[in-house]
């Protein structure tokens, strides 16, 4: 065999094992899923609030066009106009809940802290906090409707199942902001369904179905997702103070007299 055949034969074994090289790391996650003990996807850690995929802006609105028809009045339910009370108009000015989903949809940060028993939930927008068992159990019948309902887990392979119910009448996210004639508005039948899924180390994939049978014809969901910041572990969330009996609604203080 001449020098030239010996040198032809050794490129193509040297491209032969990059190019599987390259497929063998194409195959591969970007990342191992960590998983707890008992073997479920672990969610701890500092992450970024739920966007549209590839999308920087925060999902402070839900988009009008995936939206399941009205039933017969669920219009007129849903839309409420500003009234010029800042206390229906904006009442996180007063310090008043934010209520949910509306508390994590904006550019703050969100910390889980899971265990088998539970998954938390801490957003650093007002210092939220969901606790979520995560057996199944079924939701109570004899409790005060809240302003972030009573949220439940169960787990469907590697998905996360949370389902949210007893909920006060609230406002669904921060369309007002946009059109001051269309504040949305959930009922008290207003039954939220999560569905959360590692992708990857980095990613979660989260899936939001709202279910308002006084409202929609039919469920109607929403897709998003989540990214990991480890970076951010090392400051935690920021305290938000928000005081009591705010005198300065939308900037605009009074003599409280």
């Amino acid at each position: 065999m001449s020098r030239t055949q010996t040198t032809v034969g050794m490129c193509a074994i040297v491209l032969a094992v990059a190019a599987i090289a390259i497929v063998s790391a194409q195959s591969k996650p970007a990342g191992q899923i960590p998983r707890l003990a008992d073997g479920k996807p672990d969610f701890t850690g500092m992450w970024d609030n739920p966007k549209e995929p590839g999308s920087r802006a925060p999902a402070t609105v839900f988009d009008k066009a995936k939206m399941a028809p009205f039933v017969p009045g669920g219009e007129a339910l849903f839309y409420e106009p500003r009234t010029g009370d800042p206390r229906h108009d904006e009442p996180r000015a007063f310090c008043m809940p934010s209520g949910f989903p509306s508390a994590f949809l904006g550019p703050y940060p969100v910390q889980f802290i899971q265990t088998p028993q539970h998954l938390v939930m801490a957003t650093e927008f007002m210092n939220v906090t969901r606790i979520i068992p995560l057996d199944g159990r079924p939701h109570k019948t004899d409790i005060e409707p809240t302003f972030y309902g009573e949220p439940v887990g169960r787990w469907e392979g590697d998905t996360l199942v949370i389902e949210g119910r007893n909920y006060k009448r609230w406002s669904l996210d921060d369309w007002y902001y946009q059109n001051p004639k269309e504040y949305r508005m959930h009922s008290e039948a207003f039954h939220s369904i999560e569905r959360l899924r590692r992708v990857d180390a980095d990613t979660i994939s989260y899936e939001f179905t709202v279910d308002d049978p006084k409202i929609f014809t039919k469920p109607w969901s929403v897709q998003w997702e989540m990214k990991r910041h480890p970076e951010w572990e090392k400051t935690g969330l920021f305290e938000m103070v928000c005081n009591e009996n705010n005198r300065c609604e939308g900037g605009k203080c009074k003599d409280s007299k």
